[in-house]
């Protein structure tokens, strides 16, 4: 693909999600002509490869965005403002607000606009109009739930979806689920996460007088957290000796209520958002990462836990089994089923060094092999090259 190609990576906000942040950094340092569209959360420094055309959110900064690509268009390409103003009326996408996101896209009109959350699919069909590349990237809560729960949403994947140039999806299991609101499968191309493994030590520091079991995230419902503490209950029950720390869930009423339930106050500790480097550290000192989760695509931070050398417990939720195989690097169990999770933990707690550091090495191995930055951005690239020559399969 040639070095002037244009690509917009779309979230709506700057910055956005590891992921994405990720993403934009990896496209950059490969020469490519990175734009970044929406309003701005706070200052980023990129590289000259990035261009950032963003506003702050609020009145004044919204207004003066809109009057700058609003004379552009007008001064310089009147007609195609005329037949973009005519989209966005007939879409009812005609306020302010509306042109305010739209015109620095028609302005720029990148070879390719990449939107990154699939609830906003309809909205930005229109970039099509100007022989723009339009690409989906498909990720969990999108595509797994939301259409179920909202009858509107799945008959709006099922119109729009036939029309996407091409998908993006995070996993195996992601594309399959997408297939069935009619996305074409010879236009999904499957990329995993990568990650930056010199920003890894690969060499745990765990207790070994204590069994900390660690989970990382929200306390949102597919988490899986009741699920957890159910199993915690378990293993008191049996004498077995924990602690069993929930990073991001300080203060979430209903999973204090539950630990007050079992009487899990001594055993469980729920802490707020943490910084990276926290992050890193908690990871590190934990005897094993457990993802709970009914639903994922494939968990960042279970990535993060098998490059820092920390052994990983998942449920068989998404696409967790395309990286984990169970007592190979590293441990699967059942979703909803506390006493698959208690059992798993029990059987880890009694394994021999030496397994756990082989299941540790072929964990890192797993990493090395399909989840580096360079291995995501380079399918990334081939994706979109696909893509502008019609040859996506």
């Amino acid at each position: 693909m040639k070095t002037k190609t244009k690509i917009a990576v779309y979230s709506g906000s700057i910055p956005s999600t590891t992921f994405i942040e990720r993403l934009i950094l990896g496209l950059s340092t490969k020469g490519y002509q990175i734009y970044l569209f929406g309003f701005r959360k706070h200052n980023v420094k990129y590289n000259a490869f990035v261009k950032v055309v963003s506003y702050k959110n609020t009145k004044f900064y919204k207004s003066l965005h809109l009057l700058k690509y609003s004379l552009l268009l007008v001064l310089f390409k009147p007609k195609e403002k005329q037949k973009l103003d005519a989209i966005l009326r007939s879409k009812s996408q005609n306020a302010l607000l509306d042109k305010t996101k739209c015109y620095p896209v028609l302005w720029y009109k990148p070879d390719i606009f990449h939107i990154q959350w699939a609830k906003n699919l309809e909205y930005w069909s229109w970039v099509q109009e100007f022989n723009i590349k339009l690409i989906l990237s498909l990720r969990g809560a999108h595509i797994n739930y939301s259409p179920i729960a909202d009858r509107g949403l799945a008959n709006l994947y099922r119109n729009y979806f036939p029309k996407v140039d091409g998908f993006h999806a995070v996993s195996k299991a992601i594309a399959y689920e997408a297939e069935k609101y009619k996305a074409q499968p010879e236009k999904i191309k499957v990329v995993y996460s990568g990650l930056n493994l010199k920003t890894f030590d690969f060499s745990s520091k765990r207790n070994e007088s204590n069994f900390n079991i660690v989970s990382i995230g929200r306390p949102h419902w597919k988490k899986g957290y009741n699920y957890a503490l159910d199993a915690c209950s378990i293993l008191k029950k049996s004498n077995i000796p924990f602690t069993y720390t929930i990073v991001g869930a300080k203060g979430y009423l209903e999973l204090l209520y539950q630990i007050k339930d079992l009487g899990l106050e001594k055993d469980v500790i729920l802490l707020g958002s943490q910084s990276l480097d926290e992050v890193k550290r908690i990871l590190k000192e934990a005897s094993v990462f457990l993802l709970p989760s009914v639903e994922e695509g494939i968990a960042n931070v279970v990535l993060e836990a098998m490059a820092s050398g920390t052994l990983v417990l998942t449920t068989n939720c998404g696409g967790m089994e395309e990286v984990v195989e169970n007592k190979i690097n590293g441990f699967v169990c059942s979703i909803r089923n506390p006493n698959s999770i208690a059992e798993q933990i029990k059987s880890i707690i009694n394994l021999p060094e030496e397994h756990k550091n082989q299941i540790l090495n072929r964990a890192k191995e797993t990493i090395t092999k399909q989840h580096t930055e360079e291995q995501m951005i380079n399918g990334m690239l081939e994706m979109y090259s696909d893509t502008l020559k019609g040859d996506m399969r």
